[in-house]
């Protein structure tokens, strides 16, 4: 067997300078993270042991809102990461209008009692009833759509290397 045949070990980065995306990629696994476990806490209280309610009331909606405005956050700036250095496509833009549409309607969908448009009164306890919970459902769909399409799905024009 021939030594040649083996692809050599990646050179070592002599130039001091570190990769640019990979504080901007922590940083946005870390945020996203982070927006998840708010939004656990406010979905599920109970796997914490916080949970001293039967029904899901205002602080709760508004906690599991939070963390799902953090979470988007989160992926919109892994996502902008990737599209570092190129020119976003029309549909990429589509994508990040979709986010923050789904992200609204999922907000007026939980809290449709605060907003009058709920099933309950604002001076009743607010209840998240099954047509919220579809609501929310339906504008988190409409988030993971826009995720979807500002996904890069072509390689950097200048990551080709001719080979000679």
């Amino acid at each position: 067997m021939n030594i040649n045949q083996f692809p050599s070990a990646p050179a070592e980065n002599t130039s001091g300078v570190d990769d640019p995306f990979t504080p901007r990629i922590f940083v946005s696994v870390s945020v996203t993270c982070l927006g998840l476990l708010v939004f656990t806490i406010g979905a599920k209280p109970d796997w914490f042991g916080w949970d001293r309610s039967p029904v899901v009331g205002f602080v709760q909606i508004a906690v599991f809102l939070a963390g799902l405005a953090v979470i988007c956050l989160g992926g919109y700036i892994g996502l902008l990461t990737l599209w570092w250095g190129r020119e976003r496509t029309i549909v990429a833009d589509i994508g990040t209008r979709l986010v923050g549409t789904g992200y609204v309607i999922a907000v007026f969908a939980g809290l449709a009692d605060i907003f009058g448009m709920g099933s309950q009164s604002f001076p009743q306890v607010p209840y998240f009833g099954p047509w919220q919970a579809s609501g929310v459902l339906i504008g988190q769909g409409i988030i993971a759509l826009g995720f979807l399409l500002f996904i890069p799905f072509y390689p950097p024009k200048n990551s080709h290397k001719h080979a000679s």
